[in-house]
């Protein structure tokens, strides 16, 4: 956790964050721990008593494949949970209760009895957050959960979930390596740690590098051994790009759709996962193709290529887009975006960047460089785990000699030095889901 993560709006819960988020700071193995299990027990063993479960992970992805799933099964009309993280504004919206944020009031009162039944245990943040999470989805009606892994998948605090109705495992790529490990063979066994026997399990489009490492092979071997029945993107189900609308096809289903409403190509690939998982609950939980394809277009996840040049209010031949994306794999989907920018106009692509310490920017760069004009680097406001922008400049420099770079003290700053000093042109501010908060958070600020 890190300090973005205490903000809210209401100054009684965001010291009460802020007092959670000093918990277990010393303990840093993932698992199923003794404090984490004694709290369930205490709120009733919560995570027995849930609506049926899909559950998702991979390193990017997962957020945009709960979105769609969201979507699709709203718009058929189901009551739908989901628990994602991190958040963007505030941390209500980690907890989605029937599909509505969870309420100031009812969050207190979650943290309150949580942290009366936890006395003095060693808690981290996550684990505490995740029994209380499970403890509102316990006790509010719903349909169905939809539930993001935290962190890798095997030993985060979700997997306690026995047997959802299907586990879904999208790009895997390397992230947090500290904890899952120095190779992509390392980190795809953390995350198919969620496949359960018998339970069917959905992979996702994986990039160049994780296919050439067999990231498929290694998942579909623990599903095998565990009598999971696969759903592989390019095996069992395909998605194929078309302009203004892709075709999915899988086993004897094939239908045209629209685009999601999420930007870019790889976000066909993360429908196509959401979709397939549909398919295979199709019996519990059947979506109509009209109600789908009504989804798709009205899906909403901010930060995630999400347009901001009105709220910037830009002039004219000027657009700016807002992206999340922080790690090698979200640069290739942004390289990608970028490529097809290139084929559509003239428009020079000036990126802005903010990143965790955990993060390599000159990583990031590199990937994007080809394509870009200049690179502003700026601190994530309030993040002491953040890079300094001084502190990119200097790795970028180093590494990525000849790249059009500076700092600038903060979005304001780069996005008026960018404009000044060009007629027109294409700004992309990425790097971190907390510099995107931020910059969400300044948007609404204006209003």
């Amino acid at each position: 956790m890190y300090a973005s993560d205490l903000k809210h709006p209401s100054p009684t819960l965001g010291k009460k964050l802020e007092h959670i988020y000093t918990l277990g700071r010393k303990t840093i193995n993932p698992g199923f721990r003794a404090p984490f299990l004694e709290l369930l027990q205490k709120f009733g063993d919560p995570h027995k008593n849930l609506p049926p479960v899909i559950h998702v992970a991979g390193t990017n992805g997962k957020g945009s494949i709960i979105a769609v799933l969201r979507a699709a099964l709203e718009e058929a009309g189901y009551k739908v949970h989901a628990y994602t993280s991190p958040h963007l504004c505030a941390f209500n919206e980690r907890i989605v209760l029937a599909g509505e944020n969870i309420t100031d009031d009812f969050l207190e009162s979650l943290i309150d009895e949580a942290l009366e039944y936890n006395g003095n245990a060693d808690i981290t943040f996550f684990e505490l957050t995740t029994a209380l999470a499970f403890a509102a989805f316990a006790r509010t009606p719903a349909d169905i959960l939809l539930l993001e892994v935290g962190l890798g998948g095997r030993l985060d605090c979700t997997n306690i979930i026995d047997k959802p109705l299907v586990s879904i495992i999208g790009s895997v790529s390397y992230d947090h390596m500290e904890f899952l490990g120095d190779s992509l063979h390392k980190i795809a066994g953390e995350k198919g740690g969620i496949i359960k026997p018998g339970v069917p399990c959905v992979i996702g489009a994986q990039n160049p590098e994780s296919q050439a490492a067999g990231v498929v092979k290694i998942l579909s071997t623990i599903a095998i051994s565990n009598g999971a029945p696969l759903s592989r993107s390019g095996a069992e189900w395909f998605t194929h790009e078309n302009g203004d609308v892709f075709k999915f096809v899988h086993k004897d289903v094939e239908m045209i759709l629209p685009r999601p409403n999420l930007q870019g190509s790889h976000q066909i690939s993360n429908a196509g996962a959401a979709i397939a998982a549909l398919e295979i609950i199709g019996d519990q939980f059947p979506v109509s193709p009209d109600a789908l394809k009504s989804a798709l277009q009205k899906i909403r996840w901010p930060a995630r290529l999400q347009n901001l040049t009105k709220e910037f209010e830009l002039k004219d031949g000027w657009e700016l887009w807002l992206d999340g994306g922080h790690n090698d794999d979200a640069a290739q989907a942004l390289s990608l975006q970028a490529e097809q920018w290139a084929r559509a106009d003239d428009k020079k692509l000036h990126l802005v960047l903010g990143m965790m310490k955990r993060k390599d920017p000159a990583g990031f760069v590199k990937i994007l460089q080809n394509h870009l004009s200049s690179v502003s680097f700026i601190d994530i406001p309030g993040e002491p785990q953040a890079h300094s922008g001084p502190d990119m400049l200097k790795r970028v420099k180093s590494q990525l000699p000849g790249l059009d770079s500076a700092t600038q003290v903060n979005i304001t700053a780069a996005v008026k030095n960018i404009t000044a000093n060009n007629s027109s042109g294409r700004i992309l501010i990425a790097g971190s889901l907390y510099l995107a908060g931020h910059v969400l958070k300044s948007c609404v600020d204006k209003r």
